[in-house]
């Protein structure tokens, strides 16, 4: 298995925090940034064998400068899309494509976005895609109907299947929200060029899961812990708040 971070983004949110540093290189206390919190979770897992980062061309050269700074036991590779504004931005989607060319993946990949930040161990989750056998999604029940509306909700049955999948619903028809931290079979990569070729959107990268439900068989995994989505300055005062509370 690899893990791809897909951290190309330009967080105009964030502005002014976010003008020249990408938001997975935000510190989060004195000693970690967003990126080192991710990176650390997926280091635990046996089954990774490479971590790839997707980067813009304009934040490139300090993700490369990160990556100089630590040790690791796992291989990290940065990517750079060759983008340099919102403009001409691939979108999360579309850099999963670039990657998945790019690299020749054949491997199952573990995709997390480069913005959450989360308090739970990822073993459990891996154990549980190779045990059904399954592409996975993670979520977690919330009834924060303002989260869920910026988020997507899942309904599910008994039997953990992802019945639907729908991104940022006025009306969520489920309290399920699906947080970015996707497993995907080796088999379901070959899909997302047939996503993108539908015309559908390159974007949020929960719009490809939530074609991919329509597609076939999709299991929820329900995370236990914290899930944090650092997408405004409001969230991430309250991520570093947290750290220095010793959350």
């Amino acid at each position: 298995m690899k893990a791809l971070i897909l951290a190309a983004g330009y967080a105009t949110r964030l502005y002014p925090l976010t003008v020249n540093k990408p938001k997975a290189l935000l510190p989060v206390s004195e000693n970690a940034v967003v990126l080192d919190l991710i990176v650390e979770k997926l280091e635990k897992l046996a089954s990774v064998t490479q971590i790839l980062i997707v980067t813009n061309h304009k934040y490139a050269g300090l993700f490369e400068e990160w990556l100089a700074g630590r040790e690791s036991g796992k291989e990290i590779k940065i990517i750079d899309d060759g983008t340099t504004s919102v403009e001409d931005k691939r979108g999360a989607i579309g850099d999963l494509q670039f990657v998945i060319e790019q690299e020749q993946l054949q491997d199952d990949l573990f995709v997390l976005a480069g913005d959450n930040v989360f308090s739970f161990e990822l073993e459990p989750y891996v154990d549980y895609f190779y045990a059904v056998d399954r592409d996975c999604l993670l979520v977690k029940p919330t009834n924060d109907l303002e989260e869920l509306r910026s988020i997507g909700v899942a309904e599910v049955d008994e039997l953990g299947r992802v019945t639907a999948l729908v991104e940022k619903p006025a009306e969520p028809r489920s309290n399920i929200g699906v947080y970015a931290l996707y497993l995907y079979k080796k088999e379901t990569l070959k899909l997302v060029a047939d996503y993108l070729e539908e015309g559908n959107s390159p974007d949020s990268p929960s719009h490809f899961p939530e074609w991919l439900v329509r597609q076939k068989d999709v299991r929820a995994y329900s995370a236990d812990g914290g899930i944090y989505d650092i997408g405004t300055h409001e969230a991430y005062e309250e991520i570093r708040k947290l750290f220095a509370a010793g959350e």
